[in-house]
């Protein structure tokens, strides 16, 4: 698991970078870095974490993100396959001059917008994720081209909601990101064995009651959340197999059946047989 400044050059012979992200049961990392991000979900749905934006998002979404802005890789928590069309570009990717002038001035707001993180939705959305399919293809100045019309419509549409109020403050150092790293990091290598708060305080370089208050307000959850969270998602990918509820239950981390179906329901909405049963009837229809 990797949480980091994230570093973005350019493509070779492009003033903006274009990903095509895919990937199966990805890692959870929370990241920054200083160029603006505008985000495509291709396939797959999951939990949302910008600055303080708590949320959920569908296959489909659109969403514009500043700099500096902290958010979590959108793989996190997904079980099966995730798929993403991204371009990451500077405010100045043009120039220092063209962002001022007078045809640009619609554009300038958007980017002042996104500072706070942007997520767009109806024909706005329909619009974007076929335009971003498109960019994916082209090259050069025709890619150029393709990424200023998309710009265009996102500066032009009503269709979209702020992320996070226009007062937050997002205090995410690089001090935080290597403790945070650290955390997740041992989480990651031993969640299937008991994991006492003692030991990941100590990780931390806190005290229990400092590790609490810090954990809660760099995540929004409180540890033992996250940790049941990610036992339940690993607990999930094991349901896909052949292994009996009880099996999957201790290889996730839970020394109790009774516990693991709680915690599960609770997390899901369902029992893990009945998520079993889900599973296979869809695999039946594939």
């Amino acid at each position: 698991m990797k949480v980091e400044f994230e570093k973005i050059a350019p493509d070779e012979g492009s003033s903006f970078k274009l990903i095509q992200w895919k990937s199966q049961n990805d890692r959870f990392f929370w990241h920054q870095h200083p160029e603006y991000e505008i985000i495509y979900v291709k396939k797959g749905s999951g939990k949302l974490h910008i600055g303080n934006h708590l949320g959920e998002y569908q296959e489909g979404e659109v969403m514009f993100l500043g700099p500096n802005l902290p958010h979590t890789g959108l793989g996190y928590g997904v079980i099966g396959e995730h798929e993403e069309i991204i371009v990451q570009l500077k405010d100045l990717f043009l120039g220092n001059e063209f962002m001022s002038i007078p045809e640009m001035e619609t554009i300038k707001k958007l980017f002042e917008r996104a500072i706070f993180g942007i997520s767009f939705f109806g024909r706005t959305r329909s619009l974007i994720a076929q335009k971003m399919e498109t960019l994916a293809s082209l090259k050069g100045l025709d890619r150029l081209i393709h990424l200023l019309e998309i710009l265009k419509i996102l500066s032009q549409s009503s269709e979209y909601k702020i992320l996070n109020s226009r007062d937050s403050r997002f205090d995410f150092r690089h001090q935080d990101e290597e403790r945070i790293n650290r955390i997740y990091n041992y989480v990651e290598d031993n969640y299937t064995n008991e994991i006492k708060i003692e030991t990941i305080a100590e990780i931390a370089s806190l005290t229990v009651p400092s590790f609490c208050r810090y954990f809660k307000k760099m995540t929004h959850m409180t540890f033992t959340d996250f940790l049941n969270e990610f036992r339940i998602n690993n607990a999930c990918k094991l349901l896909h197999n052949n292994l009996g509820i009880s099996d999957v239950c201790f290889e996730s981390g839970f020394n109790n059946i009774s516990h693991f179906n709680k915690t599960f329901k609770h997390f899901k909405g369902k029992s893990p047989r009945e998520y079993r049963k889900e599973v296979l009837f869809i695999d039946t229809l594939n």
